[in-house]
């Protein structure tokens, strides 16, 4: 072969090759092409919706049952001897009946005493009528007698009254829960209580609740009372204390329950409380993260782009829970919080 032909044949050649390096080339950018889309859905997550639920019992307290007004009924006067005693500890009482009796005897004596006393200077008040500035007796005498007269009338009054609180009456309708006199015991004024009653037999159970479940229970929510015999009785909330105990963290919320006789002041019930009629936006309890900057959730928005939304939370119950405020209803949010997404990711969200 001539040296032309090889000077021919050489582009030839080195065309060859270049067209064979580029088609692996072409190939490889082609799959790079194809893999971009995948890349961009990012990783798939399980999302649920904000939807209005009717949330079930899901918070559970105990305390004490209690008296919802409770009186002590005792005797003021002191130096007195108690002659008798009326009723029992458990006894239904109506207002104004008689509890217990002192003894009067002494006292009428002097009632008698002081009445014969009081008499004789009304009398010689009377005599004195007529008699200012007219030289007969002295105007100091003339005020004398009517002072004395004025002094015996007040203390004949006081002796009566004493006389009327020597009968130790109910202040109201109830149930007595302790008596703590005796017939022949002597009155002390007032020291101790001798009778302890509950105004007309209502006992509440006194539930303490951590400060959390607190912001869930509302006033005139229903709730379900364990008795310590085992037995449930429907209750109803009626009061929730303003207030947490610095040490404990724990609030009272006060369950009004029926009248009944296995119903005893200082001992333990337990309370699990409903949610009231109507439904809630709530989200699984799975859905809420917490971090430093409190609790949130994470949305999904349709073209798959997560987003960080603050929540503040409220009832609880069958797995769900209530968000007072954060995404409207029908938000998609991430239905596992401890899902490594960070806001800005974009996913692919697969409802469950």
């Amino acid at each position: 072969m001539n040296k032309t032909a090889t000077m021919h044949k050489a582009p030839l050649i080195a065309a060859g090759l270049t067209a064979a390096l580029l088609l692996p080339l072409a190939a490889c950018g082609k799959k790079e092409e194809a893999a971009k889309p995948a890349a961009t859905a990012g990783r798939s997550v399980t999302v649920a919706k904000v939807e209005n639920r009717s949330l079930a019992a899901g918070v559970t307290a105990s305390g004490l049952l209690a008296a919802r007004e409770e009186g002590a009924v005792g005797s003021e006067l002191s130096g007195y001897r108690v002659a008798s005693v009326a009723v029992e500890e458990g006894a239904t009482v109506r207002q104004g009946q008689v509890l217990a009796q002192l003894d009067t005897t002494l006292l009428r004596a002097q009632i008698d005493q002081q009445a014969a006393v009081t008499a004789q200077a009304q009398a010689d008040a009377k005599r004195v009528e007529g008699l200012d500035n007219q030289g007969v007796l002295s105007q100091e005498a003339i005020e004398t007698r009517r002072y004395q007269a004025k002094a015996q009338e007040a203390a004949l009054a006081e002796m009566r009254t004493r006389l009327s609180r020597m009968t130790i009456t109910a202040p109201f309708n109830g149930t007595v829960i302790e008596r703590t006199v005796n017939p022949g015991q002597i009155s002390g004024g007032g020291t101790t209580a001798w009778f302890r009653i509950v105004r007309d037999g209502l006992v509440e159970l006194q539930a303490e609740l951590n400060e959390t479940d607190l912001s869930t229970i509302r006033v005139g929510q229903a709730a379900q009372v364990t008795l310590p015999s085992g037995q449930v009785v429907s209750g109803q909330v009626r009061l929730i204390s303003p207030r947490v105990d610095p040490q404990t963290k724990l609030g009272v919320v006060r369950v009004r329950l029926p009248v009944r006789a296995d119903l005893r002041p200082g001992g333990y019930a337990r309370a699990s409380f409903f949610g009231g009629a109507g439904a809630y936006p709530a989200v699984p309890e799975t859905a809420v993260r917490y971090d430093s900057d409190g609790a949130a959730v994470m949305t999904v928005d349709a073209a798959g782009k997560v987003t960080r939304v603050p929540v503040k939370t409220g009832r609880r119950g069958g797995g769900y829970v209530e968000l007072v405020e954060g995404p409207p209803v029908g938000a998609r949010v991430v239905k596992a919080a401890g899902a490594f997404v960070i806001e800005g990711d974009r996913v692919k969200a697969t409802e469950g």
